[in-house]
């Protein structure tokens, strides 16, 4: 069990993990509400992000790493 924690990870680094995850921005909000979607080929559906807050919520980090199907570990060793 990894002892770190999934909170206070900076937008700007989440946003480079998606990145390194094949994941592009296909749309961003213009305006009021201050999301990202982010998709891959072999997505569903979109992942969305909130961008006017910032370090993402822990909640947001878990329900893309399991949308994701990846693990805590991998997500620490992805963002070194």
């Amino acid at each position: 069990m990894s002892t770190k924690k999934l909170s206070n990870i900076p937008l700007k680094d989440f946003r480079r993990f998606l990145k390194r995850q094949g994941l592009n921005v296909i749309k961003t909000s213009k305006g009021r509400g201050g999301h990202e979607k982010w998709s891959r080929a072999d997505l569903d559906r979109p992942i969305t992000i909130q961008t006017h807050i910032d370090p993402v919520p822990e909640f947001i980090v878990k329900q893309v790493l399991r949308y994701l199907e990846i693990s805590r570990e991998d997500f620490f060793k992805n963002m070194k």
